[in-house]
């Protein structure tokens, strides 16, 4: 029975749905202990004064922990390096933060003896199951408290939230009239409600958060290098720097370009399209010099067979299956299949895009003896004739066979 619940441990943000669901825990479990938990993954200044906003909302305990580097490390560069984009166009920005914030959750969860998690992800999206997924697999015993699928919990829109929360007097940036859902993170963040929910809308100027508009972006491009080593970036410009440094970097000078702005339709977990807005600009800056570098060290077979399961990657990813043993075991493959991927891309970035400008690579398989269209001993172009009648023979007979 919830009712018997002591402890719970909520994911806390301090955003709006988290504040309020944390009074609201409160009410519905009168004398249960509330820890509110909140993971630094690069928000910018939403962390200011988190502590002091929780427990004057109620917490019993606040903890938050600094987690860039390993975000980056150990989520973010693994999802750059299997190539994972979701339906074209979504990085993963908020799919890939959410197993982590919840397996640090579940480990404050058993230091505090807590017999329960919460989260406050609603009933239609996509959170909701990448949390639970995560309890199920590092912490099956634990309770799971979901407010916003409680037939209890009365608020059931972002209007009415911003009402208990000025009823509380809790302090919340949204209004009702900027009331859009923003998830911010190193890798992105994304923009999704208000006028954003009809396709119809094109997202305006002032939606935009870490870059600038495209209609204001530099009428200069600028020029950055990436260094890779085994597939994962190591630095920038020739200097080496911790993986979070490295995206951190990259936003700034992404940002300045409109890199990394998209809007989409998606299609949810729970079977609901939905469409978002986002900005990724580090993350797209990277995605575009590793495929750079893939092209001249990957084998072909290897390269598109890479790009087969990367679409299967990035499903696990947005369906909440990082500890799934298929995920495990894709790393795997990732880190073998990249282990050539070592050198340099310089790229130049303008008007929202990042374009590779030259790459280069110890392990590179590039022959430029081979590739000229000058005719050499490197190349018999009599092999050809041979290669293709047999490459195209069931080709030949079925038309063969057509024509009697």
């Amino acid at each position: 029975m919830t009712d018997s619940i002591k402890t719970i441990v909520l994911a806390y943000s301090g955003g709006l749905d988290t504040s309020v669901i944390l009074p609201w825990l409160k009410d519905r479990y009168p004398g249960c202990r509330v820890i509110a938990f909140a993971a630094e993954l690069g928000q910018g200044d939403e962390l200011a004064g988190i502590k002091k906003k929780a427990l004057a909302s109620g917490a019993d305990k606040c903890v938050v922990m600094d987690l860039r580097e390993e975000f980056a490390r150990d989520y973010c560069f693994p999802l750059l390096r299997a190539g994972a984009v979701y339906e074209h166009q979504y990085l993963l920005g908020t799919s890939i933060a959410r197993p982590l914030i919840a397996r640090h959750q579940v480990q404050v969860a058993h230091q505090e003896g807590a017999d329960a998690v919460a989260h406050g992800a609603t009933g239609k999206g996509n959170d909701q199951v990448r949390f639970e997924l995560t309890y199920m697999a590092l912490g099956p015993e634990l309770k799971v408290v979901a407010p916003w699928r409680d037939p209890r919990f009365e608020l059931r829109s972002r209007e009415a939230a911003v009402a208990y929360a000025r009823e509380k007097g809790i302090p919340i940036t949204q209004t009702i009239k900027n009331i859009y859902s923003r998830d911010r993170n190193l890798w992105h963040i994304s923009h999704e409600g208000a006028d954003l929910e009809d396709p119809a809308n094109e997202p305006q100027d002032d939606l935009w958060v870490l870059s600038t508009p495209l209609s204001k972006a530099p009428n200069k491009p600028e020029m950055i290098g990436v260094d890779f080593a085994g597939g994962l970036p190591v630095g920038v410009n020739g200097r080496r720097l911790a993986a979070h440094q490295i995206i951190q970097q990259l936003n700034v000078a992404g940002g300045r370009h409109a890199v990394g702005q998209s809007h989409l339709v998606e299609n949810r977990l729970v079977g609901i399209k939905s469409r978002g807005a986002y900005e990724t600009p580090g993350g797209t800056i990277l995605l575009a010099a590793i495929r750079g570098l893939e092209s001249i060290c990957l084998e072909r077979d290897l390269l598109h067979y890479k790009q087969q399961l990367a679409l299967k990657y990035a499903e696990l990813v947005y369906y909440g299956q990082w500890f799934h043993p298929l995920r495990e075991a894709l790393d795997a493959f990732m880190a073998a299949a990249m282990r050539s991927v070592t050198g340099r891309v310089k790229l130049r970035l303008f008007k929202g895009h990042a374009t590779v400008a030259s790459v280069e690579s110890p392990q590179s398989l590039y022959r430029k003896d081979l590739a000229s269209f000058t005719m050499g001993a490197e190349y018999d172009g009599q092999d050809a004739s041979g290669f293709i009648k047999l490459f195209g023979l069931p080709m030949k007979v079925r038309a063969l066979a057509q024509k009697k």
